[in-house]
């Protein structure tokens, strides 16, 4: 309870919107009712273990895994990765690594992931993400990759102040 309540505000902060589940057959119920983005996946669950979890999951959908334990044998990595996880983080870790971790997962596009945003719009501008084009005022602005990653990232948190760090680890 308390990693998990640990991870929820961390990556709440970091932008994440974060749904949780207690052992692993209330996690698959969550997932297959709210369709995440990406799993946090603890091996260790009271119920079933987070092995028999991913491959129950992994029947049924290619969302992205990220596995969490204590176990830091070369074996349980290997079994973690070959049952289709598509990271494995043993504890105890750095949530600024978690951070980067799922959001490299998230970059390679991993099956199965959808926008949660596809459009954002302010005052006369529009934000496509899907087809990654802005229009201001209904006219095409022409942006580089990185400033369209950018401009997405400081729309995506309307009124919040930055660090150039925290803006370097999401748009970098």
């Amino acid at each position: 309870p308390e990693l998990r309540s640990m991870l929820r505000q961390y990556l709440t902060r970091e932008g994440f919107d974060v749904a949780e589940s207690v052992n692993g057959n209330d996690a698959l119920a969550t997932i297959s009712r709210s369709e995440p983005d990406l799993v946090l996946l603890d091996v260790g669950l009271p119920d079933i273990d987070g092995f028999e979890v991913l491959r129950r999951l992994r029947s049924a959908s290619d969302i992205p895994v990220i596995m969490l334990t204590a176990r830091d044998d070369e074996i349980d990595r290997v079994v973690g990765l070959s049952v289709g996880a598509d990271d494995y983080v043993v504890k105890p870790f750095s949530p600024r690594e978690l951070v980067a971790r799922i959001q490299a997962v998230l970059r390679r596009g991993a099956g199965g992931i959808r926008a949660t945003t596809t459009t954002l719009r302010f005052a006369g501008l529009t934000i496509d993400e899907t087809s990654r084009e802005v229009h201001l005022s209904s006219e095409l602005v022409t942006l580089s990759a990185l400033e369209f990653d950018l401009l997405v990232a400081l729309a995506q948190r309307p009124n919040r102040v930055f660090t150039r760090d925290q803006l370097l680890e999401r748009v970098w």
